[in-house]
């Protein structure tokens, strides 16, 4: 199929002026994680508005536009809840209106990450009125959850469906550079245990915050020895929580415990992080308990979520077939060279390829350091060029690259050592 890519371009310059106003409908919509119905609800409409070929939300509450029915199945996936809003005062604007200028458009989850959806779903439209169908199948993906449990949605996808890509492209924010992976993470709580006493006799107790202490500072040392990878990085944990029990605040305390956010490199794996916190002489000396958190909640729709919090890191090659789609995609499309990189944080790659080993690639409208953050934003720019993006990589992937995939169970052909 001979594709004209200045129409692509075209197109996104069209449909511009929807892709912003959507986005800023979505952005109005409050949709922390537990409650996406109502933006699930609209993202399915705009889907249909523009012509997708069907809708499905699965048991989870995960909503699945599809286009075309070919054999090669491509997924572009977005994660369409948010945090909260956090300290209203620190905002200049407010965060659910999606107040806009020239450049920019504000609010809370601009760029993490309903941009992504927004850019993805008129890139469904240009596919359709180009004729950009070929021998594929695009799903694109508005998933929940995220913000609480990251890849849990994905996992849920793959257990109650059919759908089994053979690669997925990962909307979150990249400033529209190409990213290839990122670190894993696991939540990890170390507790120790302690004898109450009345607090005017100390020393008929057994402080459980005080055996916590030389534990913390052996955990800021083992995070300077962490495992370092020369793509991914450097593992990493820092204590981000504390918490004490005793009878009254009267009271030697008889319990403590702390949070741990493990980062981990690649080779680093659930196993070797405990053992490295299990190898530490205050843990030793005080009896200590290290274990991961459970996630256990129910979705919109009811559905049981549950998970230990594991997220393994992925990563594709540089020379990967689905790194060399959206390389070349961005190529034709921009007649420049991208920057390949990887994510700071963790996307929904955690289960789609560290646990399911489905290959995915990264490219998104947006920045990091607006994730989370007062006065998030996106840049308009940046969701025309991904929408533009997203329409291209399609076809560029079934025309070159499709024959040469390695298989999936192969996990030296996906994997840097």
């Amino acid at each position: 199929m001979n594709i004209d890519y200045k129409q692509i371009l075209n197109r996104t310059e069209l449909y511009s002026q929807d892709i912003f106003s959507f986005l800023r409908d979505m952005i109005a919509i409050p949709s922390e994680s537990g409650d996406e119905e109502a933006i699930i609800q609209r993202i399915k409409k705009e889907m249909e508005k523009v012509g997708f070929d069907r809708t499905e939300i699965d048991p989870m509450g995960n909503l699945m536009g599809f286009i075309g029915n070919g054999k090669h199945v491509i997924a572009i996936d977005g994660h369409i809840d948010t945090v909260g809003l956090g300290d209203p005062s620190q905002w200049k604007h407010d965060p659910l209106t999606g107040y806009e200028d020239d450049e920019l458009i504000f609010g809370r989850g601009a760029s993490d990450q309903e941009g992504g959806i927004a850019s993805v779903v008129y890139a469904g439209k240009i596919i359709k009125d180009l004729g950009l169908e070929n021998d594929y199948t695009l799903v694109v993906t508005a998933t929940i959850m995220e913000e609480d449990c990251d890849g849990l949605c994905w996992t849920n996808i793959l257990k109650e469906t059919n759908l089994r890509p053979e690669f997925v492209v990962i909307t979150e924010p990249t400033s529209c550079r190409i990213y290839r992976g990122h670190r894993g993470r696991m939540e990890i709580k170390v507790s120790t245990i302690g004898v109450s006493a009345h607090g005017s006799a100390p020393e008929r107790g057994d402080n459980a915050i005080y055996k916590m202490a030389p534990i913390i500072l052996e955990l800021e040392q083992l995070n300077e020895r962490l495992k370092y990878h020369d793509f991914l990085g450097k593992g990493s944990l820092t204590i981000s929580e504390i918490f004490s029990e005793s009878p009254s605040r009267c009271a030697v305390a008889d319990g403590c415990s702390i949070s741990i956010d493990r980062r981990l490199t690649f080779g680093e794996t659930v196993e070797s992080a405990l053992d490295e916190i299990y190898s530490l002489q205050a843990v030793k000396n005080a009896n200590a308990k290290a274990e991961l958190y459970k996630y256990d909640k129910y979705s919109y729709t009811n559905y049981h979520c549950q998970a230990d919090t594991y997220f393994p890191t992925w990563l594709i090659e540089e020379d990967h077939p689905v790194t060399k789609a959206a390389v070349e995609s961005y190529q034709k499309l921009f007649n420049d060279e991208p920057i390949v990189d990887k994510w700071t944080f963790s996307t929904n790659g955690v289960s789609i390829m560290g646990m399911h080993g489905i290959p995915c690639i990264g490219f998104g409208p947006g920045h990091e350091d607006q994730a989370h953050a007062p006065n998030e934003r996106t840049w308009k720019s940046e969701l025309i060029k991904a929408a533009a993006m997203y329409a291209a990589i399609p076809n560029i992937y079934i025309e070159k690259y499709a024959d040469k995939m390695p298989s999936i169970t192969d996990n030296s052909a996906i994997t840097e050592e």
